[in-house]
C-alpha cells in the first residue's frame, strides 16, 4: 500500500516500472478501485511506468462530503503526477476517469502527452439522471442500485457466464464510500467538456464496448470526433468496463497505440 499526500486529498496509488519508462497513467470508473485495471496490465508492454491510483471517495484513498467539482479529481490527479515527478504522460481514463484525462489535458498539458479515453464521452448522462441516482442512493443506499449498475457495467454473456466475478464488483461498488460516490455524481452532473475536447491537441485513442449501456457506442464516437485526430475504436463484447471483460483486446489497443507514439 502506498499513499500521498497530493495537494491536501491522501491517495492510493501505485507505480509499476522503470523510472525511465513512459509513463502511463490510469484512471479508474465511478465505483471502482485501482484494481479494475488487473487484468490487462499484465498484457502490456514491459518497460512502461504504470502509475494507478484510487481517487478521492474511492478505494484506500480520502473521501471527503459531498459534493465534489471535477475540477477537483483534476487537481488531486496533478498533484500526485507533480509529487511524483511525472509529466508528458499517456493518461488512460476509463468513464468518470476519461473527464478526468480530458480535464487534465486541457488545464494543465505538460502533464498529458497522449490519452486513452475508455467508455467515456465529453459529457456523461443528464442532470435529471444523476440527481436521480443521488436521490435512490440517499433513500436507500448505493445496494439499491446494485443490480442496474451491474447491468450497465457488463454484457448478459458476462453476467452469466462469471456470475461469481460480477458479485465480487457488485461488492466493490456497494461499498465504495457513500459520499465519495455521490460527490463523483456530482462531478459528472456538472461536467461538459465539448468546447475542451474541440480544443485538445495531443494524440487520442477513444475505445468502448459494444455492449455499453453507460456511455453508448455512438456517444463515444461522437466525442472521438469533437478532438482533432482521434481515433476510435470498438470493442466487440464488453459493456462499461472492457479491461475486465475483455483485458486482451484492450490490453493490445492500448499497447499498439503507446508503440506508435514511440516511433
Amino acid at each position: 500500500m502506498r499513499m500521498m499526500n497530493a495537494g491536501g486529498t491522501r491517495l492510493h496509488y501505485c507505480v509499476d516500472g522503470p523510472d525511465g519508462g513512459l509513463p502511463v497513467v490510469f484512471a479508474n470508473s465511478l465505483g471502482t478501485d485501482l484494481r479494475v485495471w488487473d487484468a490487462m496490465l499484465p498484457l502490456l508492454p514491459k518497460g512502461l511506468r504504470i502509475v494507478r491510483y484510487d481517487k478521492r471517495g474511492h478505494g484506500l484513498s480520502e473521501s471527503f462530503p459531498a459534493p465534489y467539482a471535477m475540477d477537483d479529481h483534476v487537481a488531486d490527479l496533478a498533484a500526485l503526477l507533480d509529487t511524483l515527478g511525472i509529466s508528458g504522460a499517456v493518461v488512460v481514463g476509463l468513464s468518470i476517469g476519461g473527464l478526468i484525462a480530458q480535464g487534465l489535458a486541457a488545464s494543465r498539458p505538460d502533464l498529458v502527452r497522449a490519452l486513452v479515453l475508455m467508455d467515456t464521452a465529453h459529457r456523461i448522462g443528464t442532470a435529471e439522471s444523476w440527481n436521480a441516482r443521488i436521490e435512490a442512493i440517499r433513500s436507500g443506499g448505493l445496494e439499491s442500485i446494485g443490480d442496474a449498475v451491474m447491468e450497465r457495467w457488463f454484457s448478459a454473456a458476462f453476467r452469466e457466464t462469471r456470475a461469481d466475478d460480477v458479485l465480487g464488483w457488485r461488492n466493490m461498488m456497494v461499498r465504495t464510500p457513500v459520499e465519495g460516490y455521490i460527490g463523483s455524481c456530482t462531478a459528472i452532473r456538472d461536467t461538459d467538456y465539448g468546447v475542451e475536447a474541440a480544443a485538445l491537441s495531443v494524440p487520442t485513442l477513444a475505445l468502448c464496448g459494444s455492449n455499453d449501456l453507460a456511455t453508448p457506442p455512438d456517444l463515444v464516437r461522437a466525442t472521438a470526433a469533437l478532438i482533432p485526430g482521434a481515433r476510435f475504436e470498438l470493442i466487440d463484447g464488453p459493456g462499461h468496463l472492457p479491461p475486465v471483460e475483455a483485458p486482451e483486446r484492450t490490453a493490445e489497443l492500448v499497447a499498439g497505440f503507446v508503440a506508435g507514439l514511440l516511433q
